[in-house]
């Protein structure tokens, strides 16, 4: 069983990604942590949260983790060198059959990963194996139906239809979100054990807006999403540069906003 990452690794992507921190992507995860835990970070791509969490356990150590992308690594390493932070490893390794010992965290992460997956409830069972007992197991992850903007926009409309339906060709889910609680009952973490929550990216300043508009008018036409989208009969060149308008069209609208629900669990470990 192999995962299919939708997006890819194209710079547009690890440029909207470079922007997450432990502050603005987890932050119903870090009132549980201590200075000396040791971390695990699934998906880690840039490395951005990963640095971030490190600096929250300085007397602890993070383990970032990608299935395959060695070149994304590279760059995690040496963001990390540039901000001085040392407790941190990087390493290749996929969620679905993880390469580490049983009980080896107290906390296992993982950001906008689960939606991506072909069996997340796998991947959750992995996660509670490498967590300690009393650990944590932690996710958050896009409910890609609950995204909302404004002004409307045809292309950003045939966006968010081409993009759910390449991520469900991948095997993915893009509804993710609302399916958190479910996933980690049915990965067996009883109910008393589960703090389920959401939270929201909302997009409304003038800089928040040119970058986010930006990086998508790039993704549709560059990424690995728009190889997919072309491969599979979702959408033709003339529907990608349509997409591609319509965010620049957007993007310099004076009341342009975007709103992006995203659901969250925190799973103890018995």
């Amino acid at each position: 069983m192999s995962a299919q990452y939708t997006h890819g690794h194209h710079d547009s992507v690890l440029r909207s990604h470079s922007w997450r921190t432990a502050q603005n992507s987890c932050a119903y995860l870090l009132s549980s942590l201590t200075p000396t835990m040791h971390i695990l970070d699934v998906g880690c791509g840039p490395g951005t949260i990963t640095a971030s969490l490190a600096r929250l356990v300085p007397l602890g150590h993070v383990t970032g983790i990608e299935r395959s992308a060695a070149d994304v690594l590279q760059n995690a390493r040496a963001h990390a060198a540039a901000q001085g932070v040392t407790n941190i490893t990087y390493a290749l390794d996929d969620v679905l059959a993880l390469g580490f010992p049983d009980a080896s965290f107290d906390v296992v992460h993982a950001h906008q990963v689960l939606q991506h997956l072909p069996d997340p409830i796998l991947a959750l069972k992995e996660m509670l194996r490498v967590a300690k007992p009393g650990g944590i197991v932690a996710a958050r992850n896009t409910d890609f139906a609950a995204m909302t903007w404004f002004p409307e926009s045809e292309g950003i409309s045939l966006w968010h239809k081409t993009h759910q339906q390449v991520v469900r060709s991948n095997g993915g889910e893009p509804d993710a979100g609302r399916r958190m609680l479910s996933w980690a009952l049915a990965a067996g973490v009883p109910k008393a054990q589960i703090t389920a929550t959401a939270s929201a990216w909302c997009y409304s300043t003038p800089a928040e807006i040119a970058w986010w508009a930006s990086t998508w008018e790039e993704r549709v036409l560059s990424s690995e999403f728009a190889t997919s989208a072309l491969e599979r009969g979702f959408a033709t060149q003339a529907d990608l540069d349509t997409m591609s308008r319509g965010w620049k069209t957007w993007g310099a609208q004076p009341d342009a906003w975007f709103g992006h629900l995203l659901g969250e669990i925190v799973c103890r470990k018995v």
